[in-house]
């Protein structure tokens, strides 16, 4: 089973999940989350094959998520709304972000990544 890493590579939980994923010989792509931001498309199956609220895709904890006040701008929004936002700057998603094309995992969790990746 191939994956598709979405990650940052100055970002230390990206990191951790690219350590967990090589030293358990896990066959993935990486893909540079801002260099090759998502289209809205894919965000849109990424969510959808989460099971995850929305807006757990976005870096709450980023600067641009502060800078550009996300947090009002998504209070309302809905599910297409906040993935045509995401697919605008690849730092506002939340990451890594991990997907064999039936499942997804947001963000890096060594259990999560046991119970879905092993």
């Amino acid at each position: 089973m191939s994956l598709t890493f979405y990650w940052y590579p100055n970002c230390g939980t990206c990191k951790n999940a690219k350590k967990w994923l090589d030293e358990n010989q896990k066959d993935y792509t990486s893909v540079h989350i801002v260099e090759e931001t998502p289209s809205k498309e894919e965000i849109m199956d990424l969510m959808e094959k989460s099971d995850l609220p929305a807006k757990k895709f976005f870096n709450t904890s980023g600067k641009k998520y502060r800078e550009l006040n996300i947090k009002e701008k998504i209070k309302d929004a809905g599910t297409e709304e906040m993935a045509a936002i995401l697919a605008t700057d690849g730092m506002l998603l939340k990451r890594p972000i991990v997907t064999d094309g039936k499942k997804v995992t947001v963000g890096f969790k060594a259990d999560s990544f046991e119970e879905n990746w092993k």
